[in-house]
C-alpha cells in the first residue's frame, strides 16, 4: 500500500515541515503588510509563496488562526478582522 507520510518531498523537494515554517514566516510578513495595506487579495498571497499551493493553503491557515478574515470564493480578500 502507497500512502504518503511526512517525509514527502513536496514542491522543488521541501518537506512538510519545511513548507510549513515557509507559511509561518510568510504569514508573520504578511501581517504587517496587512496592517498598512488593511485588506490583500488571494492573487497577491498567491505571488508571494510563488504559486507553491501548499504554503499557499497553510499560510492562508495559519491566518486565520492569528485572527484575519480569509473571505471566500465570492470575496477573495485578506483582512483583519473587526
Amino acid at each position: 500500500m502507497n500512502s504518503c507520510s511526512r517525509n514527502t518531498a513536496y514542491r522543488n523537494g521541501k518537506t512538510y515541515e519545511e513548507c510549513k515554517e515557509m507559511a509561518e514566516d510568510f504569514t508573520t510578513n504578511l501581517k504587517l503588510e496587512i496592517e498598512k495595506k488593511e485588506i490583500i487579495s488571494w492573487t497577491d498571497l498567491l505571488n508571494v509563496v510563488n504559486h507553491d499551493e501548499l504554503v499557499y493553503k497553510l499560510t492562508l491557515k495559519y491566518l486565520r488562526r492569528d485572527g484575519y478574515d480569509i473571505g471566500n470564493n465570492k470575496r477573495p480578500e485578506i483582512k483583519k478582522q473587526k
